[in-house]
């Protein structure tokens, strides 16, 4: 359910700054969060569509839609629309883009559901004010993507176990906070999928950097 959770909070914040007496009257701030709403709404359609597909992932029976993908769009318009979220935290999210060759084969739905569920992560897990950037950079045969936090990062104990499916970060007294859960069990089948790889690197106390590497030809074969 955290899947549908945050699109529906994203547009809820965008519709109720569009009914704001300060926003309504600016066409340019209008358009902004109607878009946010209108990318909100397709992704909500494409969570649908990967529920479905969690049920094959388990059966390791599923067909990726493969196409041509510019991955610094892909991070652009999930930075852009998750803004919102941090802003009302106090936070920034930014995209430090520096791969020049960001293009990629894989699915473009599934590829976009792990950036989105990483900055996800990023942010519950950052206490207040939360700082969470997504770097790129190219690899050999590859790019590579790091999304950074600065929250409350992890032991050595829960980084062995959090791609293991429904295990949770131990938060303490923060009761609040839902998942990893089923979230990174996905990222990680998704990533296995693309011929992929993920890591992680944690400090408790200092925040924690998930690391995407997705190779420049999805070869299958």
């Amino acid at each position: 359910t955290h899947e549908f959770k945050t699109p529906i909070a994203t547009i809820s914040l965008a519709s109720d700054s569009m009914i704001s007496p300060k926003i309504s009257g600016d066409p340019e701030k209008v358009r902004r969060f109607a878009n946010i709403i209108q990318q909100e709404n397709k992704r909500m359609n494409a969570q649908v569509e990967k529920v479905l597909q969690m049920a094959l992932l388990e059966k390791e029976d599923f067909n990726l839609k493969v196409s041509e993908l510019n991955l610094h769009e892909i991070i652009d318009r999930a930075v852009e629309n998750f803004g919102l979220q941090v802003e009302k935290r106090e936070g920034t999210a930014r995209a430090e883009l520096l791969a020049t060759r960001p293009i990629i084969q894989g699915d473009a739905t599934h590829i976009s559901n792990v950036i989105n569920n990483l900055l996800d992560n990023a942010n519950k897990y950052s206490p207040e004010k939360p700082e969470i950037s997504v770097h790129t950079r190219n690899v050999p045969n590859g790019v590579e993507v790091i999304v950074k936090d600065r929250g409350l990062g992890m032991t050595k104990e829960a980084k062995k176990h959090i791609f293991d499916k429904f295990y949770r970060v131990h938060t303490g007294n923060l009761h609040d906070i839902k998942g990893f859960g089923l979230g990174l069990s996905y990222v990680k089948a998704i990533m296995t999928a693309h011929n992929g790889q993920i890591d992680v690197k944690s400090e408790l106390g200092k925040g924690s950097s998930f690391i995407l590497t997705f190779p420049n030809q999805l070869d299958n074969s």
